[in-house]
């Protein structure tokens, strides 16, 4: 069944995926691991790391098992993709969580470790997958809550 709104998702998830790996492959190209270049000194960094884990460096080492997890999330998706469709206030959200699984399921296949590389110091290096994962699991926290 196909509705014209099932055009968001993937459109958007597809551009996200594309952006994740081409500022991925640009990191790792012009980088070395662990080299770090200040955007706004103390604030923002850009830094290469390679993260065989999760967030937080939580679960490091354990590739299978997030490979595992990244594709439960993707086939979940699928499976409710009908009616996802219908509810065109989660499309967005719903690319995100999409694309970010996809992105890093993609270093994690090809590479065996994600490519983390936004660096607030603050917080653990991330990427643009781990950011639109993120962002799209509280969006649809606050989404859920409210209705």
């Amino acid at each position: 069944m196909k509705s014209k709104n099932s055009s968001l998702i993937f459109p958007i998830a597809l551009f996200i995926i594309l952006l994740d790996q081409l500022t991925k492959y640009l990191i790792s190209k012009n980088m070395e691991i662990s080299q770090s270049i200040p955007i706004i000194k103390n604030i923002l960094h850009l830094t290469y790391i390679q993260n065989t884990g999760a967030g937080f460096g939580l679960f490091k080492g354990s590739n299978l098992l997030l490979i595992f997890i990244s594709l439960i999330i993707i086939g979940i998706i699928l499976f409710y993709l009908d009616k996802i469709i219908k509810e065109r206030s989660i499309h967005i959200p719903v690319a995100l969580i999409l694309s970010g699984a996809i992105g890093n399921l993609i270093d994690r296949i090809v590479q065996g470790y994600v490519i983390d590389f936004i660096d607030f110091r603050i917080w653990p290096a991330f990427n643009v997958a781990d950011s639109c994962i993120t962002i799209g699991a509280l969006w649809l926290i606050i989404y859920f809550w409210k209705k």
